[in-house]
C-alpha cells in the first residue's frame, strides 16, 4: 500500500497540503459527504474545501436525521442553518435585493452537499431534519475546471468550485469580506497532477492499461432530473 497524507487524504506522492491556503469566514460550512464519495475521496473535492476554510467541518453519512451533529447545528437558535441546493423556493445569492434575507445577529451555517446529483438528491430526500431549512442557490455563468471528471451539467461546479462562488455573491451582498484568489488552488493543482498521470505511460501511480488520452467533457448527461441548476424539490418521488 502506498503512504498517505492524512491531511488530505492523497497518497503521499500526490500530497496537496503544500498548496492549502485557508482563509476565514464568518458563515461556518458543514460539508455532508456522502459515503461513497469518501471513498473515493482521493480526487473528490469535499475534503480540500474543508482544508480550505477554517470555519468548517465535514460529517460523513447517507441520512442526517439521526445525525447528532448535524441536530444540534439545527437547533442551536444561535445558528441560522441553509443547505445550498436549487430550488423554487431557494434564495438566489446571486441577487442583490436577497441581503436582507439572513437575520442579523445570527450565526449563519450553510450545509453543503458533497456527492453526485443522484446521490444528493438521495440525500436530501432520506434527511428529513433538512427539508425543513431554508435552501440557497445561486447563478452561474462559468464551466466547471474539473476536467477529469464529467459533470451532469456543463454549468454544474465541483464542491470547491460552488463554495467559491457562494463566498464570493456573500461578499457582494456584504455578508463576507473573504478573498478568495487563491482558493481553488489545491483543486487546480489536483487536477493538473491527475492529468499528468493519465498522459504519462511509465507513471506508476495511474493505471497503465488505459489509454492515455483526456478527453475535453464537451459531452454533458442530458437528463433535466440530473442537473443541478434545474430546479427540482419533489422528495418523494
Amino acid at each position: 500500500m502506498r503512504e498517505k497524507c492524512y491531511k488530505c487524504m492523497r497518497p503521499s506522492s500526490s500530497c496537496m497540503c503544500q498548496y492549502l491556503d485557508p482563509i476565514h469566514t464568518n458563515t461556518r460550512f458543514v460539508i455532508l459527504v456522502h459515503p461513497m464519495e469518501f471513498k473515493k475521496i482521493k480526487n473528490g473535492t469535499g475534503i480540500l474545501t474543508h482544508l480550505q476554510l477554517s470555519n468548517s467541518e465535514i460529517i460523513v453519512d447517507l441520512n442526517f436525521t439521526d445525525n447528532k451533529r448535524v441536530n444540534e447545528l439545527v437547533s442551536d437558535t444561535k445558528n441560522e442553518c441553509f443547505i445550498l441546493y436549487p430550488g423554487k423556493r431557494s434564495i438566489n445569492l446571486s441577487r442583490s435585493e436577497n441581503r436582507n434575507a439572513f437575520a442579523p445577529g445570527k450565526e449563519r451555517v450553510f450545509f453543503i452537499l458533497d456527492a453526485t446529483w443522484p446521490c444528493a438528491k438521495k440525500m436530501i430526500k432520506l434527511s428529513t431534519n433538512l427539508h425543513k431549512l431554508p435552501f440557497v442557490s445561486f447563478e452561474n455563468t462559468q464551466k466547471s475546471n474539473f476536467s477529469i471528471k464529467q459533470q451532469p451539467h456543463e454549468l454544474c461546479l465541483s464542491t470547491i468550485e460552488s463554495v467559491k462562488k457562494v463566498i464570493e455573491d456573500l461578499n457582494e451582498l456584504g455578508l463576507e469580506k473573504t478573498k478568495t484568489q487563491n482558493f481553488l488552488r489545491p483543486f487546480e493543482k489536483m487536477v493538473e497532477y491527475q492529468i499528468e498521470c493519465i498522459l504519462n505511460p511509465n507513471n506508476k501511480n495511474h493505471d497503465s492499461s488505459k489509454e492515455g488520452v483526456v478527453r475535453k467533457k464537451e459531452f454533458y448527461k442530458t437528463n433535466a432530473q440530473r442537473a443541478l441548476f434545474y430546479e427540482k424539490e419533489n422528495f418523494d418521488s
